[in-house]
């Protein structure tokens, strides 16, 4: 079952943590041992941690990263509450259908936020992981990134917008050939596809992440918050209707026999056999 309406963070139970100094909100994956895996309860606090920068008027930028050797590396299958229930398949669709309807809205959160964000990736950002640091204004990223939308080989479409992203940043052909084949791609490429915007030495990702916020944070506030609202007028005006599409079309594709397929044969590491229903 999906948290909706509460607004406490049980100790225990952090799944990202905020700090805010200097001008800037940092917002850190701290699941390193789960290679920051993403649950429902990720989105539920991301969206609550998200308010509370968005009226904060000290933050003038925020920082996106992660702890460990993975900036997130897609869904945490073990995390409680991972499927959504319902009396008949079409009570699951349903209940899919708004489940990531509300995701859509806790991530738009944060992607809306006034303040520009930075995200800091290293290790493997993929699926979910990927999707999340396409929501961020600014990508700097180790040079031992990884990144991938591996669904389509699990069974279920992108869920996210992940896919309508990348064809916003790289196009439409490079989206339909990450999300089509759920190739990984490293980071040299992803700098060279428009995804990233530098790409730094592991050990610099960091002190070259926060130094950008910083820079941006040292800009005048209203003139910085103009600009990232008129550029994602401009690039993200298709999107409200998109992702519409998207939620009802991972509904289909999670309620699928294909699904239950494609997580069986991933957890027995043999190849999916696939059948369209």
């Amino acid at each position: 079952m999906i948290d909706t309406t509460g607004t406490d963070i049980a100790e225990g139970e952090e799944r990202i943590r905020l700090e805010v100094a200097d001008g800037l909100a940092v917002l850190t994956l701290c699941r390193p041992e789960k290679l920051n895996g993403w649950s429902w309860e990720s989105t539920r606090q991301l969206g609550l941690l998200a308010d509370r920068i968005r009226f904060d008027g000290s933050v003038r930028a925020v920082l996106l990263c992660a702890e460990g050797r993975a900036f997130c590396a897609g869904i945490d299958v073990t995390a409680p509450g991972g499927a959504i229930t319902g009396d008949s398949a079409a009570a699951r669709t349903r209940n899919y259908y708004e489940g990531i309807r509300w995701v859509h809205e806790r991530f738009a959160v944060l992607a809306r936020l006034p303040q520009p964000v930075v995200a800091a990736v290293q290790g493997y950002c993929l699926g979910f992981g990927f999707e999340l640091a396409l929501m961020a204004d600014v990508r700097v990223a180790a040079d031992n990134a990884v990144f991938a939308l591996p669904e389509a080989r699990l069974g279920v479409a992108v869920d996210a917008g992940g896919d309508l992203r990348v064809a916003r940043e790289a196009g439409a052909g490079w989206a339909k050939y990450l999300a089509l084949t759920g190739r990984r791609i490293d980071a040299a490429t992803a700098e060279r596809l428009g995804l990233l915007q530098l790409v730094v030495p592991e050990d610099e990702l960091a002190e070259a992440a926060r130094a950008l916020a910083a820079e941006i944070a040292a800009n005048a506030p209203l003139a910085v918050q103009a600009v990232k609202r008129n550029v994602d007028a401009f690039a993200d005006a298709q999107l409200p209707a998109a992702l519409e599409r998207t939620a009802m079309n991972a509904a289909l594709t999670l309620t699928s026999d294909d699904c239950r397929e494609g997580y069986t044969a991933g957890a027995a590491r043999r190849p999916p056999h696939f059948h369209g229903r």
